[in-house]
Formats: C-alpha cells, sequence, structure tokens
C-alpha cells in the first residue's frame, strides 16, 4: 500500500534513457517488457490504481521520466500492455467501438490476481462475520467494514471477477432485483 505523501520509488533501471525505447534485439526486447511489467504492477499497486486509460496515462511519471527527458511511445505501452495482457496481469477494456485507434487504450491492471481478490474478500466475509449477510458492490469495495482492507476501492470489474470465483466456488450468490439488476451478493463463507 501506498505511504502517504511519499512518491513510487522507481527502480534504477528508471533513469536508464535506452529504458523508454523499444529495443530492436529480441533479448533485449524480452528483458524489457518484463522489467516494464514488473514496473507497472508496483506502481499501480503503489498507488492503488486499477485500470490505466493510456489516452492520459502516458503523461504519468510512470511512462515518461521528466529528470531524463525520456518518455515512452504510445505504441511501445501498448505492446508493454498486450505482454502484460498475455500473462494474465492485465486486460483490455473495450473501447467505444466506434474506431480502430480506440481499440486497446484502456487495460484493467492485475496488480493482485481475481483469485487472490476472491479469497481476500472470504476471508474478510468470514473474519468480520458476514456469513449469510447480503452486501451490496459499495458495501464490499467501499462500506465502513471495508475501509482498512487491501480491496478497498476496488474496480467494479475486478470485484466482479472475485464475487464470480466465489459463485463458482459455492461460498456466494449474486442477487437481483425483480428487474433482473444486481442487488448484492450473498456470502456463506468457506465450504
Amino acid at each position: 500500500m501506498s505511504t502517504e505523501g511519499q512518491p513510487f520509488p522507481f527502480p534504477s533501471i528508471y533513469s536508464f534513457p535506452p529504458f523508454f525505447t523499444r529495443q530492436p534485439n529480441s533479448q533485449t526486447w524480452t528483458s524489457q517488457l518484463s522489467l516494464w511489467s514488473s514496473l507497472i504492477l508496483g506502481y499501480c499497486r503503489y498507488n492503488r490504481i486499477w485500470r490505466i486509460d493510456l489516452n492520459t496515462a502516458i503523461e504519468w511519471d510512470l511512462f515518461s521520466n521528466k529528470e531524463i527527458n525520456r518518455s515512452l511511445k504510445l505504441d511501445t505501452c501498448r505492446e508493454i500492455l498486450d505482454s502484460m495482457v498475455k500473462k494474465g496481469n492485465a486486460e483490455w477494456v473495450s473501447g467505444s467501438g466506434r474506431d480502430a485507434a480506440d481499440k486497446n487504450l484502456s487495460a484493467i491492471i492485475f496488480w493482485r490476481r481475481p483469485e487472490e481478490w476472491a479469497n481476500m474478500i472470504a476471508d474478510w466475509i468470514d473474519s468480520t462475520g458476514q456469513r449469510n449477510a447480503i452486501l451490496t458492490f459499495y458495501e464490499i469495495s467501499d462500506g465502513d467494514l471495508s475501509f482498512s482492507q487491501d480491496f478497498r476501492g476496488i474496480d467494479a470489474t475486478i470485484l466482479r471477477k472475485a464475487l464470480d470465483i466465489l459463485v463458482r466456488r459455492g461460498q456466494a450468490q449474486i442477487m437481483r432485483s425483480a428487474d433482473g439488476e444486481v442487488a448484492g451478493v450473498k456470502f456463506f463463507g468457506v465450504q
């Protein structure tokens, strides 16, 4: 979790100018992809960032080191996120679909996998005595009881993926209103 007011501690590679240029050698590029993936996951976890929209994130200090006057190009950022998607560390969010340029500009970042979030939520349900309780998505992500939890403020898509895992395990059931809208989640505890 981030330390209030403390900036993210960038690794030394972040100050190496070639790190911000896509390397043409395939072995070097593979290493560079791995380093960027680790950096993105660490940065997002530290700053509790759930999604990256490359339209705006390209300007973040993550992708632009002003001290050495270097920035990653948008296409290179997209390639790095593509690699993260293939490894299960990210997932592209569909754009409006109107324009091919909209494609692959926004991604959910899994600095923890949905399975890990599911386990944390299940443990929290048990530790707070909420078995057989029905909770809204808001109560899980932003309610008073979740204040000190790592999943506080979790992205709705990631939360839904975690809850779907709990449903498959028989630990939860999605409750719907009469009009079919998701109304909450009933938790059954570990079986």
